[in-house]
């Protein structure tokens, strides 16, 4: 079996109807024997994908050639074994959902910040750093001293940012997510609604943990990625984390332990989020995951493409 590879990209870029575009990366997709979810909408595309490095390089070069995308320039890391079950490519009303249709990225964004530039924007006395991953990836890390707008889904940072434009004003906002593409649309808010002097981490977390030594990091914590290897480190390492299956929330080691876990149906942030008759479907969904399990094979219920955005 050769080497995996994981890639993870985007880019706002005005598509037009994407619609012409699905079933052919699809069927390129499955011909390279690569799997993931790949995002299509006016506004762009946004995706992450697994396979061959020769798989990988056949779909990107596929997705550069599309408007606006060239020089796409993935995050690429290395995979023990293929984190997705399944290939799917969707139609999306956006790339990322935040709701807030005159915040548009491809007219006008912050100021990018290189990763060894961070620390020394975020240190400085008039700059509000600004975390805008949801409430449970910022739970088990973050930047020291960020803030955290306490969001369920990107859906709600509009909200937060409403309540707090006129506290942060005549501020400097650095907001920061996990591989930039949030980070873009939410400065593209804050540009719309005329505040121009905010910036965003490029290549987001993700770059900043590959880039900065360890020595030098204000990053605490793990950072949480939306597949199976759940959370990574310094360097891209994996973290001690793993899924709650029927949450999607990451939980430590010591969480499997608690009365309020079972496998695959509850875990002690989401026991109350559900009704009996989809924790009998978690239920009946984690024993087809332990029978394929034991078979030596995998069932698509186990996967993790379906993590919030």
């Amino acid at each position: 079996r050769g080497m995996t590879e994981v890639a993870a990209f985007y880019r706002f870029a005005p598509l037009g109807d994407p619609a012409p575009m699905k079933s052919p990366l699809q069927s390129l997709c499955d011909g390279a024997g690569v799997r993931g979810t790949i995002l299509l909408a006016h506004e762009g595309i946004n995706g992450a994908v697994a396979g061959t490095p020769d798989g990988i390089a056949t779909v990107i070069s596929h997705l550069e050639t599309l408007p606006g995308c060239a020089n796409l320039a993935p995050r690429v890391s290395g995979a023990g074994e293929m984190p997705f079950g399944r290939m799917r490519v969707r139609l999306k009303r956006e790339i990322v959902t935040m709701g807030v249709p005159d915040a548009d990225p491809t007219r006008a964004v912050g100021t990018y910040v290189d990763p060894e530039e961070w620390n020394d924007l975020i240190g400085q006395p008039d700059v509000v750093c600004v975390d805008v991953r949801n409430d449970y990836e910022v739970a088990i890390g973050s930047f020291a001293g960020a803030e955290n707008p306490e969001t369920a889904r990107f859906g709600e940072f509009p909200g937060w940012w409403a309540a707090n434009r006129e506290r942060l004003r005549g501020k400097r906002v650095a907001m920061f997510c996990t591989g930039g593409i949030r980070c873009e649309k939410a400065t593209a808010l804050l540009r719309h609604d005329g505040f121009d002097a905010v910036h965003h981490l490029k290549g987001g977390i993700l770059r900043y943990l590959e880039e900065v030594p360890e020595r030098r990091s204000l990053w605490r914590g793990d950072c949480f990625v939306f597949d199976e290897r759940v959370a990574v480190t310094h360097g891209l390492k994996p973290g001690d984390h793993f899924l709650c299956r029927a949450c999607r929330r990451p939980l430590q080691e010591r969480d499997g332990n608690r009365p309020e876990f079972e496998d695959g149906v509850s875990c002690h942030r989401c026991l109350g989020e559900f009704t009996e008759t989809r924790r009998a479907r978690f239920r009946e969904r984690q024993r087809q995951v332990e029978l394929a399990r034991a078979r030596g094979g995998r069932h698509l219920g186990a996967d993790s493409a379906a993590g919030r955005a």
